[in-house]
């Protein structure tokens, strides 16, 4: 491991100990990982509010986009 450990701290992907360089992650991979997930829409917060149109309108353009791949 390098550079300065973050004390009672551990990485929310892997479980080692986190980093300040990356914190709050232990690694460039680790945090990379994360980002993965956050881009392809792995973290999901659930809400009881109605999508807006454009909300609407983004999500069929690009489901229809994946049909055509």
């Amino acid at each position: 491991m390098t550079g300065t450990p973050i004390l009672n701290k551990k990485c929310p992907i892997c479980g080692k100990q986190a980093i300040l360089e990356y914190k709050p992650f232990c690694s460039k991979k680790c945090a990379d990982i994360d980002l993965g997930r956050w881009l392809k829409g792995s973290y999901v917060i659930h809400t009881n509010e109605a999508p807006t149109d454009e909300e609407w309108s983004e999500q069929a353009s690009s489901q229809s986009k994946e049909e055509k791949e």
